[in-house]
């Protein structure tokens, strides 16, 4: 069962403007990333839904962070149907995001009143997903679908849709400014943030200033 309402996930994600992405199978890695994340400031974090036994290392995590990081609200991404959104929703999971659209999943994080953000990459598809009851629309492959300037031309006839671009986000000053500035209400980063070479160095102190550097220029330039 999640321990935070829909409505203060959606507060949160609008705060903080960034929810990191991340997947590993060692367990050990995983604590240390949500918790040099935590360490910089992140309230909010979307474990991916990828590899053999992927839900029981998130329920072993997630039991793990309501005791050491309470506050933390963590939820699972790369979920495409009804039947595992159904399995983490029954681990914890506070959120649920897709990379499509899918009614069905809908239907179960709505009876379960968890937050949905669903994948889509057209004004129809994004519509659609509000008439299900999506709050924030995760626009993926968000460089690939069209970038900021995607953002910007769904806000100028859509100005109360909310959108999360995730895929080509960079933690970098101008990028993340081009994407609030287009009116991105948060933005999804995995590789990007949490890098590869971080993981080998076991370098969790610099994510942990990485992490905090970002939320500072998310707090300067966007927009809810």
């Amino acid at each position: 069962m999640a321990r935070f309402k829909r409505t203060d996930v959606i507060t949160k994600m609008y705060d903080a403007g960034i929810v990191p992405i991340f997947y590993h199978k060692d367990p050990e890695v995983c604590r240390n990333v949500i918790k040099a994340c935590y360490d910089g400031g992140i309230r909010i974090f979307e474990f991916t839904n990828r590899g053999d036994y992927a839900h029981e290392l998130f329920s072993e995590l997630n039991k793990w962070a309501e005791k050491e990081m309470p506050a933390l609200m963590i939820g699972v991404g790369s979920v495409v149907d009804a039947g595992t959104a159904s399995l983490f929703i029954q681990l914890g999971a506070n959120f649920i995001v897709s990379p499509l659209l899918n009614p069905e999943i809908a239907r179960v994080c709505n009876r379960r009143k968890i937050l949905w953000i669903p994948g889509c990459g057209s004004v129809t598809e994004i519509n659609y997903a509000e008439e299900l009851g999506a709050e924030i629309v995760k626009i993926f492959p968000g460089l690939s679908v069209g970038g900021p300037e995607f953002i910007k031309a769904v806000k100028g006839p859509c100005p109360w849709t909310s959108l999360m671009p995730t895929g080509g986000v960079e933690p970098t000053l101008e990028n993340l400014r081009e994407w609030y500035n287009a009116g991105a209400c948060c933005v999804g980063i995995g590789s990007n943030l949490i890098t590869k070479e971080i993981i080998q160095k076991k370098d969790w102190e610099s994510l942990a200033i990485k992490v905090s550097g970002i939320l500072k220029i998310a707090k300067m330039f966007k927009q809810n």
